[in-house]
């Protein structure tokens, strides 16, 4: 591609050449037509003048008109010719007459002869003598009767010579015009381009966005201002695009870390834009969806009809739908149709809650203050049922007296435990009671476990196993590390029939510890154990309540190993065993 100045000069001076090539031509048109003319006019007057000199009554009388017309001749440069009414020449300053072919047919001639025209003008090229004559011709009249005509012709060489000279005298000043008329136009079209040029490139620049750019060169004039304006309009997209794409990271930011699941949906059904959230609700990944039509994505026949009831109605839904693939889902969805500029519905968005946890939550608490209902209900039911029947008489018997008020007074304690269990796991969970940090030697805890329960071990004939390890610390609360082993091994001893084994071993890691009890009991099935720590779930209900157990204690044991931002684990096969596993920091 040319450059832009050189099409600009080459242009101006295409121009240029022909206005020049034109003006030449029709300045030497003009000037020959202009010459020619003032020749034509001579040669009349000349004519005139020598048809006055031969001072003639008739052809025939006075001087002899051959001589006559040689002296004519002698005084200037034009040739004299005399012709009879019937072509013949009579007589000529230059040629001998008899010798002259007859003049009828000459074009100057035959106007007067013939036509009866007052003069007669021609122009033709003389073979003989090589270049162009002028003939003037005028009628000699005798009583008013054309009797002849006197014919006066010039050498038109010198016009010749003159139109050429003058032609390229013409070509030489166009030459130099056009030098000069290049470099002026160089100067010129440069002075204009490069300012262009420069605008050019910024503004391709600007389209392959490189806001950056700027016409760097500062021309004069209308260019000037609209480089300046080139300069402030990439200033101001450059301002306008990143506050464009601060935006768009800040939607990307808030719709990439959004819990709950945004779907953008437009007329067609076409999906937009999805976030991370829906890709974990669809179990895949969001950036495949852009471009599908949400039937292929929403793979569920009520989110689908919300959706088609949205892009329908255009109006707002809400509503709870179940999401059963990949994994099951309880989403609120709130759905609202959006519109373009000139009111027209461009699409819909839809956000999706989860609210699993909480359905799970609010399920957990009605449970929760059924089972507290229920176990509150049991002892009380017992100590009122004994108290109303030693009011009836029995407490007159003294063995029954005795029996029932040590059944009052164990479903006293039971009732004092749970409440105090439920009074205790509830400050855990409000975490109202603060860590007491201190070095705690795992193994001296462990040693304490073991005393505590030495009866029950003896009186099951279990055999309980301990750690190799003498020294294991890790900083936090005793009593509550305490708490969390003597539940977790109480409870080995209360599931394991007798004759069984109970371990429990330590692992002292680079910046944890592993506290693990193991036992070799009923075991936990695998329905079981997902909600083997909520609050009041027992495995073995009847068994449990034998045991004198409240249902809490897991619960607890959960939240204790929380507070010391640690984890437990369980494994167990039903009929064969179960594995508990607690992994506390060193560090707090």
């Amino acid at each position: 591609m040319h450059k832009l100045w050189v099409r600009i000069t080459f242009s101006f001076l295409l121009l240029v050449f022909f206005a020049l090539l034109g003006s030449g031509l029709f300045l030497a048109d003009t000037m020959k037509n202009t010459y020619l003319e003032l020749k034509k006019d001579q040669l009349n007057q000349t004519a005139r003048l020598i048809l006055q000199s031969l001072e003639l009554d008739g052809l025939q009388k006075g001087k002899p008109l051959q001589e006559i017309v040689e002296e004519l001749s002698e005084s200037g440069e034009t040739r004299i010719t005399v012709i009879d009414d019937d072509g013949t020449v009579l007589a000529d300053s230059e040629d001998h007459p008899a010798e002259m072919e007859n003049h009828a047919q000459r074009p100057e001639v035959r106007k007067i002869l013939e036509e009866g025209e007052e003069s007669g003008i021609s122009t033709r090229y003389s073979e003989t003598l090589g270049y162009s004559m002028m003939y003037a011709a005028i009628p000699i009249k005798i009583n008013n009767d054309v009797e002849g005509v006197v014919r006066v012709s010039l050498s038109l060489e010198s016009i010749d010579e003159a139109i050429t000279h003058l032609r390229y005298t013409l070509t030489i000043v166009l030459f130099a015009v056009m030098l000069l008329t290049t470099l002026i136009g160089i100067r010129i079209s440069k002075g204009i381009a490069r300012p262009v040029e420069a605008m050019i490139v910024v503004s391709e620049k600007l389209k392959d966005k490189d806001y950056s750019a700027r016409v760097k060169m500062e021309p004069k004039g209308e260019l000037g201002k609209l480089a300046h304006s080139i300069n402030v309009l990439a200033a101001s997209l450059k301002s306008q695009v990143e506050r464009i794409q601060e935006n768009e990271q800040q939607l990307s930011g808030v719709l990439r870390n959004m819990t709950s699941g945004v779907l953008l949906v437009d007329k067609n059904g076409e999906i937009l834009l999805a976030n991370r959230a829906v890709g974990i609700m669809f179990g895949s990944d969001p950036a495949s969806y852009t471009g599908k039509q949400y039937m292929e994505v929403v793979k569920n026949a009520g989110l689908s009809r919300l959706i088609e009831q949205c892009l329908n109605d255009q109006i707002e839904i809400r509503d709870e739908i179940q999401l059963y693939y990949p994994d099951e889902w309880i989403l609120d969805a709130h759905l609202a149709p959006y519109v373009g500029e000139s009111g027209e519905l461009s699409g819909i968005v839809a956000v999706l809650h989860d609210i699993t946890e909480i359905r799970r939550l609010e399920k957990m608490r009605s449970e929760f203050i059924a089972n507290v209902s229920h176990e509150l209900k049991t002892p009380i039911t017992s100590v009122k049922g004994f108290t109303e029947t030693l009011l009836d008489g029995a407490m007159d018997d003294e063995d029954a007296l005795h029996h029932f008020l040590t059944i009052i007074h164990q479903e006293s304690e039971r009732l004092h435990r749970l409440i105090n269990d439920i009074l205790h796991l509830s400050k855990i969970e409000q975490h109202k009671i603060m860590l007491e940090i201190e070095n705690v030697n795992v193994r001296e805890v462990v040693d304490r476990v073991a005393d505590t329960v030495k009866k029950d071990v003896e009186d099951k004939s279990l055999q309980l196993m301990l750690p190799e390890d003498r020294e294991v610390w890790v900083e936090g609360e005793k009593d509550r590390i305490l708490q969390i082993i003597l539940n977790l091994v109480s409870n080995a001893v209360s599931y394991t029939p007798e004759g069984g084994t109970i371990s429990v071993g330590l692992k002292d890691m680079e910046d944890r510890v592993k506290i693990i009890v193991e036992d070799t009991g009923i075991g936990i099935s695998q329905k079981d154990l997902p909600r083997l720590f909520e609050r009041f779930y027992r495995v073995d209900k009847a068994r449990s309540r034998e045991s004198g157990g409240t249902g809490l204690g897991l619960a607890i044991v959960k939240h204790l190993v929380e507070s010391h931002r640690g984890k437990i684990e369980v494994d167990s096969v039903e009929g064969e065993g179960t594995i508990f596993t607690i992994i506390l920091p060193k560090k707090q």
